[in-house]
Protein backbone atom coordinates (compact mmCIF):
# COMPACT_ATOMS: atom_id res chain seq x y z
CA UNK A 1 0.00 0.00 0.00
CA UNK A 2 1.20 3.27 -0.78
CA UNK A 3 1.33 6.40 1.27
CA UNK A 4 0.07 8.58 -1.30
CA UNK A 5 -0.60 8.62 -5.30
CA UNK A 6 -1.87 11.42 -7.62
CA UNK A 7 -3.10 10.33 -11.18
CA UNK A 8 -4.16 12.27 -13.97
CA UNK A 9 -4.29 15.58 -11.93
CA UNK A 10 -5.50 18.41 -13.78
CA UNK A 11 -6.24 22.01 -12.51
CA UNK A 12 -6.84 25.03 -14.93
CA UNK A 13 -7.46 28.77 -13.89
CA UNK A 14 -8.57 30.15 -16.87
CA UNK A 15 -6.40 29.03 -19.93
CA UNK A 16 -3.38 28.76 -17.37
CA UNK A 17 -3.11 24.85 -16.56
CA UNK A 18 -1.32 24.46 -13.27
CA UNK A 19 -1.84 20.56 -13.51
CA UNK A 20 -1.67 18.53 -16.70
CA UNK A 21 -1.84 15.56 -16.09
CA UNK A 22 0.37 15.29 -12.68
CA UNK A 23 0.91 12.16 -11.29
CA UNK A 24 3.20 10.48 -9.03
CA UNK A 25 3.59 7.49 -6.24
CA UNK A 26 5.15 7.55 -3.13
CA UNK A 27 5.49 4.11 -2.12
CA UNK A 28 6.97 4.44 1.76
CA UNK A 29 8.38 6.87 4.09
CA UNK A 30 11.14 8.90 3.42
CA UNK A 31 12.46 12.90 2.75
CA UNK A 32 11.13 13.28 -0.92
CA UNK A 33 11.89 17.26 -2.90
CA UNK A 34 9.61 18.07 -5.16
CA UNK A 35 11.41 20.80 -7.46
CA UNK A 36 10.71 23.12 -10.50
CA UNK A 37 10.57 26.24 -12.43
CA UNK A 38 8.69 29.14 -11.06
CA UNK A 39 4.91 28.26 -12.65
CA UNK A 40 5.30 24.42 -12.91
CA UNK A 41 2.46 23.77 -10.34
CA UNK A 42 4.21 22.36 -7.09
CA UNK A 43 2.04 24.87 -4.57
CA UNK A 44 -1.09 24.02 -6.84
CA UNK A 45 -0.25 20.49 -6.39
CA UNK A 46 0.13 20.63 -2.73
CA UNK A 47 -3.08 22.57 -2.34
CA UNK A 48 -4.97 19.51 -4.22
CA UNK A 49 -3.28 16.49 -2.29
CA UNK A 50 -4.51 18.71 1.19
CA UNK A 51 -7.69 19.89 0.10
CA UNK A 52 -7.60 23.34 0.09
CA UNK A 53 -8.24 23.69 -4.08
CA UNK A 54 -10.16 20.70 -6.01
CA UNK A 55 -8.93 19.51 -9.10
CA UNK A 56 -10.79 20.01 -12.57
CA UNK A 57 -10.02 15.69 -12.95
CA UNK A 58 -7.95 13.22 -11.65
CA UNK A 59 -7.42 11.20 -8.04
CA UNK A 60 -5.84 11.50 -4.60
CA UNK A 61 -4.95 8.19 -2.42
CA UNK A 62 -3.54 8.02 1.02
CA UNK A 63 -2.57 4.94 2.05
CA UNK A 64 -4.96 3.15 0.00
CA UNK A 65 -8.10 5.35 0.17
CA UNK A 66 -9.40 7.36 -2.39
CA UNK A 67 -9.24 10.72 -0.83
CA UNK A 68 -10.22 12.86 -3.52
CA UNK A 69 -13.51 14.23 -2.61
CA UNK A 70 -12.86 14.63 1.41
CA UNK A 71 -12.51 18.22 2.66
CA UNK A 72 -9.28 19.68 4.07
CA UNK A 73 -10.08 19.31 7.59
CA UNK A 74 -11.09 15.79 7.32
CA UNK A 75 -7.86 14.93 5.18
CA UNK A 76 -6.08 16.78 8.15
CA UNK A 77 -7.67 14.31 10.86
CA UNK A 78 -6.87 11.27 8.35
CA UNK A 79 -2.79 12.47 8.87
CA UNK A 80 -2.21 14.88 6.34
CA UNK A 81 -0.52 18.45 7.55
CA UNK A 82 1.35 20.94 5.63
CA UNK A 83 3.14 23.78 5.97
CA UNK A 84 2.55 27.27 3.44
CA UNK A 85 4.81 29.47 1.41
CA UNK A 86 3.80 32.38 3.48
CA UNK A 87 4.80 31.63 6.77
CA UNK A 88 1.62 31.21 9.13
CA UNK A 89 1.65 31.86 12.66
CA UNK A 90 0.05 33.26 15.31
CA UNK A 91 2.12 36.55 16.18
CA UNK A 92 0.05 37.57 19.53
CA UNK A 93 0.35 34.59 20.96
CA UNK A 94 3.40 32.67 22.44
CA UNK A 95 5.73 30.24 20.84
CA UNK A 96 4.11 27.68 23.04
CA UNK A 97 0.20 28.86 22.97
CA UNK A 98 1.12 28.51 18.79
CA UNK A 99 2.32 25.11 19.33
CA UNK A 100 -0.48 23.79 21.41
CA UNK A 101 -3.19 25.34 19.37
CA UNK A 102 -1.34 23.54 16.53
CA UNK A 103 -2.31 19.74 18.72
CA UNK A 104 -5.58 20.55 19.38
CA UNK A 105 -7.89 18.33 17.14
CA UNK A 106 -9.99 20.48 14.29
CA UNK A 107 -13.47 19.64 12.73
CA UNK A 108 -16.64 17.91 14.06
CA UNK A 109 -16.60 16.35 17.58
CA UNK A 110 -13.82 18.99 18.87
CA UNK A 111 -15.52 20.52 21.87
CA UNK A 112 -16.34 16.49 22.95
CA UNK A 113 -12.80 15.10 22.66
CA UNK A 114 -11.30 18.18 24.31
CA UNK A 115 -13.70 17.52 27.35
CA UNK A 116 -12.68 14.27 27.63
CA UNK A 117 -8.99 14.64 27.36
CA UNK A 118 -8.71 17.95 29.45
CA UNK A 119 -6.76 16.30 32.36
CA UNK A 120 -3.71 18.35 33.88
CA UNK A 121 -2.09 14.73 32.52
CA UNK A 122 -3.52 15.27 29.52
CA UNK A 123 -2.30 18.81 29.36
CA UNK A 124 1.42 18.14 30.94
CA UNK A 125 2.12 15.65 27.93
CA UNK A 126 1.32 17.93 25.53
CA UNK A 127 3.02 20.70 27.31
CA UNK A 128 6.04 18.57 27.58
CA UNK A 129 6.26 17.43 23.98
CA UNK A 130 5.64 20.90 22.79
CA UNK A 131 8.81 21.94 24.57
CA UNK A 132 10.46 19.46 23.41
CA UNK A 133 9.80 20.29 20.07
CA UNK A 134 10.75 23.86 20.70
CA UNK A 135 13.88 22.97 22.37
CA UNK A 136 14.89 20.99 19.05
CA UNK A 137 14.99 23.97 16.70
CA UNK A 138 16.53 26.50 19.44
CA UNK A 139 13.05 27.98 20.40
CA UNK A 140 12.77 26.79 24.08
CA UNK A 141 14.06 29.93 25.59
CA UNK A 142 11.59 32.22 23.49
CA UNK A 143 8.38 29.94 24.66
CA UNK A 144 6.78 32.57 26.40
CA UNK A 145 7.35 35.44 24.26
CA UNK A 146 5.12 36.19 21.33
CA UNK A 147 5.69 34.99 17.72
CA UNK A 148 5.32 38.52 16.42
CA UNK A 149 8.61 39.23 18.11
CA UNK A 150 10.71 36.06 16.55
CA UNK A 151 12.75 36.80 13.28
CA UNK A 152 11.72 35.41 9.98
CA UNK A 153 13.57 32.23 10.22
CA UNK A 154 12.82 31.45 13.77
CA UNK A 155 8.92 32.19 13.01
CA UNK A 156 9.50 29.70 10.03
CA UNK A 157 10.93 27.01 12.42
CA UNK A 158 7.58 27.74 14.73
CA UNK A 159 5.52 27.02 12.13
CA UNK A 160 6.83 23.84 11.67
CA UNK A 161 7.24 22.53 15.32
CA UNK A 162 3.38 23.72 15.28
CA UNK A 163 2.58 21.40 12.24
CA UNK A 164 4.52 18.20 13.86
CA UNK A 165 2.35 18.69 16.56
CA UNK A 166 -0.52 17.47 15.41
CA UNK A 167 1.30 13.97 14.50
CA UNK A 168 1.06 13.11 10.55
CA UNK A 169 1.96 10.66 8.27
CA UNK A 170 2.36 13.27 5.71
CA UNK A 171 3.94 16.14 5.35
CA UNK A 172 3.88 18.55 2.95
CA UNK A 173 6.34 21.22 3.48
CA UNK A 174 5.97 24.23 0.59
CA UNK A 175 9.70 26.01 0.50
CA UNK A 176 10.37 25.01 4.25
CA UNK A 177 13.94 27.22 3.65
CA UNK A 178 12.64 30.15 2.18
CA UNK A 179 13.88 33.14 3.86
CA UNK A 180 16.04 31.55 6.69
CA UNK A 181 19.61 32.55 7.41
CA UNK A 182 22.13 29.58 6.85
CA UNK A 183 22.41 29.31 11.03
CA UNK A 184 18.94 28.40 11.18
CA UNK A 185 18.77 26.41 7.80
CA UNK A 186 21.33 23.85 9.68
CA UNK A 187 19.15 23.42 12.28
CA UNK A 188 15.73 22.90 10.23
CA UNK A 189 17.33 20.05 8.40
CA UNK A 190 18.40 18.89 11.74
CA UNK A 191 15.12 18.60 12.71
CA UNK A 192 13.50 17.55 9.55
CA UNK A 193 15.69 14.35 10.23
CA UNK A 194 15.36 13.91 13.78
CA UNK A 195 11.58 14.11 13.22
CA UNK A 196 11.67 11.34 10.47
CA UNK A 197 14.46 9.50 12.78
CA UNK A 198 11.39 9.35 15.37
CA UNK A 199 9.08 8.09 13.28
CA UNK A 200 9.05 6.95 10.02
CA UNK A 201 6.57 9.10 7.85
CA UNK A 202 6.31 10.59 4.59
CA UNK A 203 7.59 14.17 3.21
CA UNK A 204 6.96 15.79 0.72
CA UNK A 205 9.10 18.89 0.32
CA UNK A 206 8.67 22.02 -2.33
CA UNK A 207 11.93 23.96 -1.98
CA UNK A 208 14.13 26.12 -4.44
CA UNK A 209 16.76 25.80 -2.39
CA UNK A 210 18.92 23.32 -4.51
CA UNK A 211 21.48 22.73 -1.94
CA UNK A 212 19.09 22.29 0.73
CA UNK A 213 16.80 19.91 -1.11
CA UNK A 214 19.81 18.17 -2.21
CA UNK A 215 21.40 17.44 0.74
CA UNK A 216 17.83 16.30 2.86
CA UNK A 217 16.29 14.16 0.04
CA UNK A 218 16.69 11.22 -0.83
CA UNK A 219 14.36 10.85 -4.23
CA UNK A 220 13.35 13.90 -5.78
CA UNK A 221 10.32 14.45 -7.96
CA UNK A 222 10.98 17.50 -10.81
CA UNK A 223 7.72 19.42 -12.27
CA UNK A 224 7.34 21.41 -14.91
CA UNK A 225 4.47 22.74 -17.17
CA UNK A 226 1.84 20.94 -14.76
CA UNK A 227 3.57 17.72 -15.16
CA UNK A 228 6.18 15.71 -13.73
CA UNK A 229 9.17 15.68 -15.85
CA UNK A 230 11.74 13.74 -13.90
CA UNK A 231 12.17 11.42 -10.71
CA UNK A 232 15.40 9.94 -9.08
CA UNK A 233 18.09 10.62 -6.76
CA UNK A 234 20.11 13.78 -6.26
CA UNK A 235 22.89 12.86 -8.31
CA UNK A 236 20.68 11.86 -11.14
CA UNK A 237 17.84 14.85 -11.31
CA UNK A 238 21.00 17.34 -11.38
CA UNK A 239 22.55 15.69 -14.63
CA UNK A 240 19.08 15.22 -16.36
CA UNK A 241 19.59 17.08 -19.99
CA UNK A 242 15.28 17.75 -19.26
CA UNK A 243 15.96 19.03 -16.05
CA UNK A 244 18.48 21.46 -17.43
CA UNK A 245 16.55 22.51 -19.81
CA UNK A 246 13.36 23.20 -18.15
CA UNK A 247 15.42 25.20 -15.82
CA UNK A 248 17.72 27.20 -17.97
CA UNK A 249 15.86 27.19 -21.36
Amino acid sequence: MSVLEVKGLRKAYGGIHALDDAGFVIDSPGLYGLIGPNGAGKTTLFDVVAGTVQADAGSVCFEGENITGWPSHRRALGGIARSFQECRVLPEETCLDNVLFAAQPKGLGTCVRQLVSRSNAHRRRVTDEAMRLLSLVRLQGHAHTPAAQLSFGQKRLLELVSVFMSAPQLLLLDEPASGVNPALLEVLSDFIRTMYAEQARAFLIVEHNMEFIMALASDIIVMHQGKVLERGSPPIVQASPRVLEAYLG
